[in-house]
């Protein structure tokens, strides 16, 4: 079974209230794509087929794709003011809920959360998860310049720790992107650094040895984070600060998150599949701004078993999914759940 484990929902309505909430401005210069800038780099893009439920489905087909989970991208819902944070995240989390209710078998969603109010994100996770049967969280490496180890969040993370919820970890632009106004590089560049960025913050700050029960996954292969663990590592051994509120070195918290393949990169795989192994790494395509088929994955050379879990049976064991269909809430609640630092 193939599962797509980083798949976007693409809604019109939320495009056409996100250029208009961000002051964006619909470059139509290239046939058949619209790319909404803000200043001089593309803030957000689509194209039509984007929005055609059919062409994605017969997509999926002519890829053997069985399953993609669906969540909402960059800049998910953080850009809006808190006060308006919970409606767009209902909006949202309603319309990937119910694509996947018209098509069970094909599509499962990962819920937004209104993060600039605490309240109302606890609210809207519990809404998502035991109303609109949400297999999991989507979570933006940094909150409109807040990062994800502020003490504002850790209500978050101690209910996402307490129900075990899967959560996907999907960048957002950084906080400051002034010296990358060229080449696209707040999307090509600034993405990579902040999820590192992000994960960095989270493993010092304590965050995964407090909460070992909700597994984590890492969009793009987890950026630059498997290059510069080591360094995180020399970091503890060499300053008190590193080691405030960790007793273990980086390496063994990172060892223990989950990462996708959309670095799409056969030697960045092979260097997260050598770090973590082959339990930890989940197909995914950046669906469908990427749109990448498995041979990324195939050209890694896996043993046929090792080839199944990452393509589908680790996503489908995170996720709580079944071959054929997706699990309903008081089944995936009974199903045995996968820590990230188990």
């Amino acid at each position: 079974m193939k599962i797509d484990i980083h798949s976007h929902i693409v809604d019109r309505a939320y495009m056409q209230a996100l250029e208009a909430q961000c002051g964006l401005v619909a470059d139509r210069s290239t046939p058949g794509r619209i790319f909404l800038r803000k200043g001089s780099h593309t803030f957000a893009w689509s194209r039509e087929d984007m929005f055609d439920l059919d062409h994605r489905l017969r997509d999926m087909d002519k890829k053997g794709i069985d399953m993609r989970v669906l969540s909402l991208s960059t800049p998910n819902v953080y850009v809006w003011p808190a006060a308006e944070q919970p409606a767009m995240a209902r909006l949202m989390n309603d319309a990937t809920a119910r694509l996947c209710r018209a098509h069970p078998d094909r599509f499962a969603g990962l819920a937004s959360l209104p993060l600039g109010d605490i309240g109302a994100s606890l609210v809207e996770l519990d809404r998502a998860l035991d109303e609109l049967g949400m297999a999991g969280v989507m979570i933006g490496s940094n909150v409109d310049g807040v990062p994800l180890n502020d003490a504002r969040f850790e209500p978050i993370w101690a209910r996402l720790d307490q129900r075990r919820v899967p959560v996907f970890e999907h960048p957002m632009f950084p906080a400051y992107t002034g010296d990358m106004e060229e080449f696209e590089l707040p999307l090509r560049l600034g993405f990579v650094f902040d999820t590192t960025l992000a994960a960095a913050r989270m493993i010092y700050s304590g965050i995964f040895a407090r909460y070992p029960n909700f597994p984590y996954i890492m969009a793009h292969t987890g950026g630059t984070l498997l290059m510069v663990v080591e360094r995180l590592d020399n970091g503890y051994r060499l300053f008190p600060d590193c080691r405030k509120h960790i007793d273990r070195l980086p390496s063994e918290f990172a060892r223990k998150l989950y990462y996708d393949t959309t670095s799409f990169f056969p030697p960045a795989l092979k260097m997260a599949l050598d770090f973590a192994g082959p339990e930890r790494l989940l197909w995914g395509t950046d669906d469908p701004f990427i749109g990448s088929d498995a041979a990324h994955v195939e050209a890694l050379g896996l043993g046929a078993a090792d080839r199944a879990r990452v393509l589908g049976g680790n996503a489908a064991a995170l996720l709580g999914l079944a071959p054929a269909r997706a699990q309903r809430p008081d089944e995936r609640a009974r199903a045995p759940s996968r820590s990230a630092t188990d």
